[in-house]
């Protein structure tokens, strides 16, 4: 454990610049909407690659910070459980809905068909509605300051990708979309 300790300060700063390539990324594609990183331009384009890759390296670095600096941070107890359970509880619950009713091919950016059941009646992105609920609900159980950082970035990944979805949506489904857009909060 203690060799464990001895990385953390450098783990945490990997983990943050792969945070921050996801986040550069997304702001891209949404300044330049000709030029995506996400959605892909196709399945094995190397930007579906560099993102997936970095989705996994951060969740994976995120999973271990869970321990490795588990009560790290200034959280009251009641809150951290209290609150925390029940945002997490919940979130997962809203992405694994979001994720099962999309699929697997429109989860991961590429065209699969429109879809605008289930939760998506309520919300067009109840995947990242999900997961920043799970974000905020991980960051209170565990109680650490690294995952409050790189945490509240994902967070905000998770709220700019959708500019980026929009624009590439509209242009492969539509008037349908736009009708969708215009009926159904992008969030809450």
């Amino acid at each position: 454990m203690a060799f464990l300790q001895s990385i953390k300060a450098p783990l945490f700063v990997f983990d943050l610049a792969v945070h921050y390539l996801m986040l550069i990324g997304i702001v891209w594609s949404v300044a330049k909407p000709k030029q995506l990183i996400w959605p892909p331009p196709k399945k094995w384009s190397w930007q579906n690659i560099v993102t997936w890759v970095c989705f996994a390296i951060a969740f994976i670095l995120n999973g271990v910070f869970v321990f490795l600096d588990w009560n790290s941070w200034m959280i009251p107890e009641y809150v951290r459980f209290f609150v925390g359970v029940p945002l997490a509880l919940i979130g997962f619950s809203l992405f694994l809905w979001g994720f099962t009713i999309l699929g697997i091919k429109n989860t991961s950016g590429l065209k699969g068909g429109f879809i605008y059941s289930g939760p998506y009646r309520y919300t067009r992105n109840p995947q990242y509605l999900g997961d920043i609920f799970l974000f905020v609900g991980i960051i209170l159980i565990s109680n650490s300051r690294y995952l409050m950082v790189v945490n509240s970035l994902l967070a905000l990944i998770f709220l700019i990708t959708p500019l980026a979805e929009e624009i590439w949506l509209e242009e492969q489904y539509g008037e349908e979309y736009k009708d969708y857009k215009r009926a159904t909060t992008r969030f809450l």
